[in-house]
């Protein structure tokens, strides 16, 4: 996978748009996974969304986030999710799942210069 440009980006994001119906939440929050998903990864995606949630947002913007994002990415460290499995060790265990308290959607405030 090479790094998407921000014209590539924003190019998926549009194309989902115009053929897109149903509620608009589901669209912005589909738009929203894919653009995280460049800066934490499908690895941390996969983590704190279910497998329909992720094939939704998949079917919507008309892409496979495992072919377009970054396996792990370089904001990966500040998922709770992705460092509670850093510590089971089976990621698909964790998505599916299996390892309790594993599945989190917060993040870690960082030392680096854009955390809160």
């Amino acid at each position: 996978m090479t790094e998407a440009t921000p014209e590539e980006v924003m190019e998926t994001c549009l194309k989902a748009i115009k053929p897109y119906w149903g509620t608009i939440s589901k669209l912005e929050s589909a738009i929203g996974a894919y653009v995280l998903g460049l800066k934490f990864g499908w690895r941390v995606l996969f983590l704190i969304h279910t497998k329909s949630t992720i094939r939704t947002y998949e079917k919507i913007l008309g892409i496979s986030f495992r072919e377009k994002l970054p396996e792990v990415g370089e904001l990966a460290h500040k998922s709770v999710a992705w460092e509670a499995m850093q510590k089971f060790g089976n990621f698909w265990k964790a998505v599916k799942g299996e390892i309790a308290g594993v599945r989190s959607q917060e993040l870690r405030k960082t030392k680096d210069k854009g955390g809160r």
